[in-house]
């Protein structure tokens, strides 16, 4: 589902952050975008609908160019969380690269973190993407509130299934940039086996994740 155009030596790829209602997944790039140079990003776009402001998603484009002058975007997005907007979360996650499942970490709220990260697996079926191969990392969330699941509980849970776990507290801008920085390095191994960005165009992982995630970068815009 990679956006690859030979031609013009383009590549543009989709990051998506994905989760129940009110977990934070617009808080989270709402923090991402803060923390990010300001050159390499454009402002924060929020598109919505005449019917219901939850129906949005968040537009973060980075540029950069690779030594062999291979450019590429990145675009990093959010879905609504409401159950009742299934189809714009599949339209969203149609040709993603990576996932950021945010959780919410509220005692209450498993049943829906639950039925979120069910409601993902088959989403991404439909749009012809398979959960075990793409890039997915999960954050728990509102770390600093009381009555949340313990994180002994969280990694019992989670641990076994392979999948990268982050503790967070988005509001206060703990965790973000480690989700980020954690997806983007997934991202890296994803691509280079398809297109040995290290080999063929010279861009190691650590200049990749650099170029997306430090102050002190040169970027091309495209």
């Amino acid at each position: 589902m990679i956006e690859y155009n030979e031609l013009e030596q383009k590549l543009v790829l989709k990051l998506v952050y994905y989760g129940p209602a009110l977990s934070g997944k617009t808080t989270n790039l709402m923090q991402l975008h803060e923390a990010l140079d300001t050159k390499g990003r454009s402002d924060l776009m929020v598109l919505d609908t005449k019917d219901d402001r939850t129906i949005f998603f968040d537009l973060l484009p980075f540029y950069f160019v690779t030594p062999t002058g291979l450019k590429i975007k990145v675009k990093v997005y959010t879905v609504p969380g409401h159950i009742r907007h299934d189809a714009t979360r599949k339209a969203v996650l149609s040709r993603a690269d990576g996932v950021a499942f945010i959780a919410d970490s509220k005692l209450t709220e498993a049943t829906n973190n639950y039925g979120s990260f069910e409601n993902l697996e088959q989403n991404l079926a439909f749009v012809g993407l398979d959960i075990e191969k793409i890039p997915l990392v999960i954050q728990f969330n509102k770390r600093d509130l009381p009555d949340i699941v313990a994180e002994d509980e969280i990694k019992k849970v989670w641990e076994p299934t392979g999948i990268k776990i982050f503790m967070a507290s988005a509001l206060h801008g703990r965790g973000v940039l480690e989700t980020f920085k954690c997806l983007v390095d997934l991202t890296y191994d994803h691509l280079d086996k398809r297109f040995s960005l290290g080999e063929n165009h010279e861009l190691s992982k650590e200049a990749f994740i650099n170029n997306l995630t430090c102050s002190n970068c040169a970027y091309l815009a495209v």
